[in-house]
């Protein structure tokens, strides 16, 4: 399988961990945040919205790219394109069949030199002898079997004439060995040719015993696997460190072969299989290995033992590179079964980066690796936390939403839009103004320490103990205070996201809400949900609500949790109202909802009823309408006329804009009341 530790015996690359002096991908979690704002916003959702972020990858501030997953198996797909449409198998049988032929045609050229010589020797008798050994060795090559395997074994019964034939011979028969060998054992395959008698019992021994572990294996039995890794532990390089790691890139292996086998001709297929069958009872390892590969493919099903690949290109592979190519084939359809499973950052930490970087390049293992630390980096900047198994926002994470949404908002102002309390009057009071004054009599002893003792080494030029003096003291300014309560009547009927209205809607529930608590922390904000019917929201279920699936909009029954909401409240009351549709549902005096589209005239009298209950308990309402139509218009001028409130006409790309600007320009109108009054 694709995983990490898997291949100790390929170069090592030079991978660390971030630590900000890497070029490109430097991105914090404020960063990450930002990216996954709107879609919590929008579907509520940490853990789907990090796997949407981890299939589409972004963009960072400085321009350098995240690759997605959708993007880096893209990529993938087309490197196993490449690979297919370039090479061909047929070179597998031909270059072996090919080198057979060569030293055949160097015996028989030996063989004709050898019967020149004797003829041109005017030895008669030398001749006669001669002439019959060639004749029976000729016959032997002409007789040879056409298939690979009957060709080895007769040459190997085969009196050679030439001597450089008869070592050719025997180094084909080595190499052979050692590509059979190398699918499966890898490095060890390197050492077949100079095996002795003894090595050779010793590496069945071994095989034998791998056998009974499986069998152990399979059984639930534990196994001597130090036990082993010290009788034979030389014979894998690759040092694994238990015995599912050992099996594990033995079938990746085996199944490679097998793929390749599975890819080729029939004819090239039982060509390579017979030949194998044949080193294999050479080696007098025949039973062993099939009864290792039965035992590996029950171990490890999910390998797909019955994978084949379409080679169409014309660049010929011999046995030495088609395994190579075989291996790389098996490790990308491995990666991107990997990426595929991966539901969440986390999976992605089990992927071979330093093979990724071979396969796909440095860029797309850097972008792996960064995926797998998403979540990690939210966690640890304490936005998110794991609870029962699943990623939620922490308190800190819904107020960098409410901030992020906020600050989006706030792009798109002016800067004399921006500001909160425009008031010269100052005094005792409880919002700071973030400047300080020189110490008068009378005023609240309000101390800025830095300033103060700033000032005292000014007027002493320095050293210590530094000395005080009244004349020193600088003291923190203060505005006045007015404090205001309000609710945010969201509507989250099935209109608004059939209309893209509801993500405007709810970034500015989350923008009002992060604007309140930090710049006006003694207001309150409630919040009201309403569809069929209402329901009050605390801030925290924010991220997570979403639109309902029901037909009605119940303004009714939204203004009547409103205004009970208010009436625990003190100071200036006010609703603000974003909705896209006028009232069609309404309670009724049995307490169920009624829907009903066109609405009719009870549900507009009895939402109009509450708005009137409201004037008369000093609550303004203002109405944000996104996209109205003609009802919704005659409706709000209705509301309007009742409650003296303010609407406004907006669209989802300015309603951020409105209710913010209108939110402080009421502050601002209040402070400034309060400062003429006094």
């Amino acid at each position: 399988m694709f995983r990490k530790g898997r291949r100790r015996g390929r170069p090592r690359f030079a991978y660390s961990r971030w630590d900000g002096t890497q070029v490109g991908l430097d991105f914090g979690s404020d960063e990450l945040m930002g990216e996954l704002t709107d879609d919590l916003l929008y579907h509520g959702d940490i853990n789907a919205a990090l796997r949407r972020l981890m299939q589409e990858g972004f963009e960072g501030a400085e321009g350098e790219r995240l690759q997605g997953l959708r993007e880096l198996m893209e990529r993938l797909r087309e490197q196993r394109r490449e690979r297919l449409e370039q090479h061909e198998l047929g070179g597998v049988y031909d270059d072996i069949a090919e080198k057979l032929r060569d030293l055949v045609d160097m015996d028989r050229q030996a063989l004709q030199d050898l019967a020149r010589e004797a003829a041109e020797s005017g030895d008669e008798r030398r001749q006669e002898i001669t002439d019959e050994v060639v004749g029976e060795r000729r016959m032997a090559l002409d007789l040879l079997p056409p298939d690979l395997a009957g060709q080895v074994r007769s040459l190997q019964e085969h009196d050679f004439t030439s001597d450089e034939a008869r070592d050719r011979f025997d180094e084909l028969l080595d190499e052979l060995r050692e590509q059979l060998m190398k699918s499966t054992f890898d490095q060890m395959a390197g050492s077949m040719a100079d095996m002795s008698p003894e090595d050779m019992a010793r590496m069945k021994d071994m095989m034998a015993e791998l056998n009974q572990m499986l069998d152990e294996r399979s059984r639930g039995e534990e196994s001597d696997f130090e036990g082993f890794m010290e009788r034979y532990g030389d014979f894998f390089p690759e040092n694994p460190q238990t015995l599912d790691e050992l099996l594990e890139v033995m079938a990746q292996r085996m199944a490679a072969m097998q793929a390749m086998l599975n890819s080729m001709t029939p004819e090239q297929r039982a060509q390579l299989q017979g030949l194998a069958e044949q080193l294999l009872e050479d080696m007098d390892l025949r039973w062993q290995v099939d009864q290792l590969a039965g035992n590996l493919q029950q171990a490890f099903p999910d390998l797909n033992w019955g994978q084949s690949y379409d080679f169409s290109g014309q660049d010929p592979l011999g046995w030495a590179e088609a395994a190579a190519m075989m291996e790389e084939l098996g490790d990308l359809d491995q990666l991107e079964n990997l990426m595929k499973g991966a539901s969440s950052p986390g999976a992605l930490a089990e992927v071979d980066l330093e093979r990724a970087a071979e396969l796909l390049g440095d860029d797309a293992a850097r972008s792996l690796d960064r995926l797998a630390e998403l979540a990690r980096m939210l966690e640890e900047a304490g936005l998110i936390e794991q609870k029962e198994g699943r990623l939620e926002l922490t308190p800190k994470g819904l107020r960098k939403i409410g901030q992020n949404a906020l600050a989006d908002l706030f792009k798109q102002l002016t800067r004399d839009k921006m500001g909160t309390h425009d008031l010269e009057q100052t005094g005792q009071g409880h919002e700071r103004a973030y400047d300080t004054k020189p110490y008068e009599f009378g005023d609240p002893f309000s101390l800025n320490i830095e300033r103060t003792v700033r000032n005292a080494i000014r007027r002493t030029g320095g050293g210590t103990p530094v000395q005080l003096t009244p004349d020193d003291f600088e003291i923190e300014r203060t505005e006045h205070q007015v404090r205001s309560s309000t609710v945010l009547m969201l509507d989250l009927s099935l209109s608004m996201p059939m209309r893209d209205n509801f993500l405007p809607a709810k970034k500015v529930a989350m923008a009002l809400h992060s604007l309140i608590t930090t710049q006006f922390p003694r207001d309150y904000l409630g919040i009201v949900g309403f569809s069929e019917v209402a329901r009050e929201l605390q801030a925290h279920q924010l991220p997570e609500v979403s639109w309902d699936f029901v037909y009605g909009t119940n303004m009714q029954h939204a203004f009547v949790l409103s205004r009970r909401l208010l009436a625990r409240q003190t100071g200036t009351k006010q609703i603000i109202m974003i909705t896209d549709g006028e009232p069609t549902a309404h309670i009724t005096p049995g307490g169920e909802p009624f829907f009903s589209y066109p609405p009719i005239r009870e549900t507009v009298d009895r939402t109009l009823q509450e708005v009137a209950r409201c004037t008369r308990e000093g609550i303004r309402i203002n109405t944000f309408m996104l996209d109205p139509d003609m009802g919704l218009r005659h409706f709000i001028e209705q509301l309007t006329r009742l409650n003296r409130g303010r609407a406004f006409f907006t669209t989802p790309e300015t309603l951020g804009d409105y209710v913010l600007v209108d939110f402080i320009e009421q502050k601002r109108t209040l402070l400034g009341n309060r400062r003429r009054a006094g």
